[in-house]
């Protein structure tokens, strides 16, 4: 008897094995595999021009980019996928795990929905930790206001600019950080294209030394207010906003409403077109 009850209990352990069974690692793994052909075709394009003159490499640059925004795209929208259909089981945490960086607010909320079976999972901690962060600035509440200096050492307030009849983007940035300078002209062309509808923004930059910030501001090209404590990460906008990395956003109405955060790349586009059309 006790052999069959030992039996028994190894079929039930093999049974639930089977259906947590991992059926989307493979195609998981093919997007992976065509995002690593992208950035190889990329290395290879540095090599024959490292310094980026000429003008079919340029081409083929953002046209290399536009693909692994796709495949992104099909990778977060499987990540999606992968949640909705395994609320029971932890099959969707180790792939919670590699999206965070980009499952924006109401992403991250589906993914951490607490009737989930993989809710209490322990190495959800840091996925738990974020949406804290969004929590302090999450669409539908009120922006807070901030008060550092500009550029030129006066004092000024973040409310000169918000709550005051046009949408406003708050970019929170650093001269030192690479990915929010890569990111600054997608902003720059938007703020053309935007500026003279009415859309406005403030940069809050989270450097410790007044001129990188300044020389970041000129050569980069922006031409919108700046404000910063220079106190790095100590910087108030962090406390407030829950911010614990860069670049990062809020947009906010014309109400002093946020309405959107983190947009990036062709997401800033798209939605100002949805506010202001072409």
């Amino acid at each position: 008897m006790k052999r069959f009850l030992t039996f028994m209990a190894f079929a039930v352990c093999a049974l639930n094995m089977m259906a947590q069974e991992d059926v989307y690692k493979a195609e998981m793994d093919a997007l992976d595999a065509q995002g690593e052909a992208i950035i190889q075709q990329y290395r290879d394009l540095m090599k024959k021009d490292p310094k980026n003159e000429k003008p079919e490499t340029k081409a083929k640059i953002v046209e290399l980019m536009e693909a692994l925004d796709a495949l992104s795209d099909q990778q977060i929208q499987l990540t999606k996928r992968i949640i909705r259909e395994n609320q029971n089981n932890d099959i969707p945490v180790k792939y919670i795990i590699e999206a965070l960086p980009v499952l924006d607010y109401d992403a991250l909320v589906e993914a951490l929905n607490p009737k989930a079976a993989y809710y209490h999972n322990p190495e959800l901690a840091k996925a738990k930790e974020k949406l804290a962060t969004y929590n302090k600035r999450k669409p539908g509440t009120k922006f807070h206001d901030l008060v550092m200096n500009d550029m030129s050492g006066q004092e000024v307030k973040l409310s000169q600019w918000v709550g005051k009849g046009k949408y406003v983007l708050v970019d929170f940035w650093a001269s030192w950080c690479g990915p929010c300078r890569q990111e600054m002209p997608n902003v720059i062309a938007n703020y053309e294209k935007y500026h003279s509808k009415g859309f406005e923004v403030v940069g809050v930059s989270f450097d410790q030394k007044q001129e990188p910030w300044v020389n970041a501001v000129q050569q980069l090209g922006m031409r919108w207010p700046q404000m910063s404590d220079l106190k790095g990460w100590k910087c108030a906008a962090a406390e407030i906003y829950g911010i614990n990395s860069i670049p990062a956003s809020v947009l906010v109405d014309p109400q002093g409403n946020i309405v959107a955060l983190d947009l990036r790349g062709k997401a800033l586009g798209e939605k100002l077109k949805t506010i202001y059309g072409d």
